[in-house]
């Protein structure tokens, strides 16, 4: 339901309203106000002012259908549906052709998750309605929750046909192909809504964004100009265009374009950080640093800024640096499974084997299950004389990764140094049959036991 009062007579009547309240003096408001003040209170969230108005709004307007609908529309937000259902229905005998009626049933059957219902419904509220795109709209929205993009985008289409100015449908459109992965299909329907609206600038963004995907930068570029020459404030365009300008290896004018985002907004933590990697390309290291320090300090919770300055040290072997900032980072989120890797290569690499153990181990805890992990990690306990450790990790690992020569290898290896021919023998053979050649990994971990005659005589029968 779609009111268009003036905004000062809203805000006149809330006024007037909420001075009555305060003063305890009832006064009469018609249901129009009464159902303004209760559209702003629901904007607003504030379901317990919207439910006392409505309650006030229904004793000076018994008869309103309208101020029922809103009880229905609390009542649904509030989970109660078999009341919300009870009262449609009686307002359904009053005014069968109201279409509020239709859409506050299928929203209660939504919420039930029977959609394709709730589709029927919205299909007969189009024949009652003067607001076709709301309802469009609400058919895609119901499409979306079961994952029928190909008829969600359909119906968002209707919708911007109804209304061409209704952005929220055009991102759905665009939602719906790049779901669909149709970038082509995606740019050909952007061309001809851009042949009605030529200086949509949303349109010519997400244009922008489909040669982007296609790896089309220069169309891409070309796109992004026009998203800002139809709107010269678009900081989207200005954030995007730079992406395209870095791909193009164009640093200066990637970071002239990021400059004027913050020139427009406040800073963004995204525009700091690529200002940052373009300088570092540019081998402007001062000011590539400069930037990743300003990226941390804007947004200390974004992790792809702890990580530049870390790998900018790494990249640099100033190990002692990169393990500053990569505690700095653990201390401020302790579950990033990208800081505690991070945290295990820069004590590996200064010898730090009881650090780097403890950030393989916290990685493997978070979730982070890639075969260089779980070998790093037995390495290190097989140097630091663990031994049973490292072979209960090397076990851990075959459960993601039953079929790797590298892990049977080091398993052989260990059950060999353990004096366990039998087992070292087993897995030495599993690795073997499974990849001849990784038998290097004895060669350069275990070379006594790659020097055991046994072990060679193995070996000789896999060639």
């Amino acid at each position: 339901m779609k009111f268009n009062h003036e905004e000062e007579e809203n805000n006149f009547s809330i006024t007037r309203y909420e001075s009555m309240l305060r003063s305890n003096d009832v006064k009469f408001f018609d249901s129009d106000e009464f159902e303004s003040i209760i559209h702003h209170y629901l904007e607003n969230g504030k379901i317990a002012k919207a439910k006392k108005a409505i309650s006030l709004g229904l004793s000076q307007h018994p008869s309103s259908v309208n101020l029922k609908l809103l009880q229905v529309e609390v009542m649904v937000f509030e989970d109660r549906l078999d009341k919300a259902d009870n009262l449609l229905a009686q307002l359904h005998a009053i005014e069968p052709e109201n279409e509020e009626i239709y859409i506050q049933k299928a929203n209660i059957l939504s919420k039930k998750n029977e959609h394709f219902r709730a589709i029927e419904l919205l299909n007969i509220a189009l024949k009652y309605t003067n607001d076709e795109a709301d309802v469009f709209s609400l058919i895609g929205m119901e499409y979306l929750f079961m994952d029928d993009f190909e008829n969600a985008k359909v119906s968002f289409m209707k919708c911007l046909e109804a209304d061409d100015h209704d952005y929220s449908a055009l991102y759905n459109i665009i939602y719906c192909f790049d779901f669909l992965e149709q970038h082509e299909d995606a740019i050909e329907y952007l061309n001809m809504y851009l042949d009605k609206n030529p200086y949509c600038e949303v349109a010519w963004h997400q244009v922008g964004k489909q040669y982007y995907d296609l790896k089309d930068y220069k169309k891409a570029l070309a796109a992004f100009d026009f998203a800002i020459i139809s709107d010269e404030y678009f900081i989207g365009a200005y954030l995007e265009k730079g992406k395209v300008l870095e791909k193009l290896k164009r640093y200066n004018e990637a970071i002239e374009n990021y400059r004027i985002t913050l020139e427009l907004d406040d800073p963004t933590s995204f525009a700091l950080l690529r200002i940052g990697k373009c300088f570092e390309r540019l081998g402007n290291d001062d000011l590539a640093i400069q930037h990743y320090s300003k990226t941390v300090h804007e947004d200390p919770l974004l992790d792809k800024g702890w990580i530049a300055i870390t790998d900018f040290y790494l990249r640099k072997r100033n190990y002692q640096k990169a393990l500053y900032y990569t505690n700095k980072a653990i201390s401020i989120d302790a579950e990033n499974v990208l800081y505690w890797k991070r945290y295990a290569k820069i004590n590996n690499k200064l010898d730090f084997f009881e650090e780097a153990e403890r950030g393989y181990r916290k990685a493997l805890e978070l979730g982070n299950y890639e075969l260089e992990t779980w070998l790093s990690r037995s390495d290190i306990l097989r140097f630091l004389g663990e031994s049973d450790a490292a072979l209960q990790n090397l076990f851990q690992a075959i459960e993601f990764y039953p079929d790797n020569a590298e892990v049977q290898f080091r398993l052989a290896g260990i059950y060999y140094e353990n004096q366990d021919y039998d087992k070292g023998e087993h897995h030495i053979r599993k690795a073997l049959e499974l990849d001849y050649e990784y038998h290097i990994v004895l060669e350069e971990l275990f070379d006594k036991v790659f020097n055991l005659s046994l072990v060679k005589n193995i070996i000789s029968e896999y060639k």
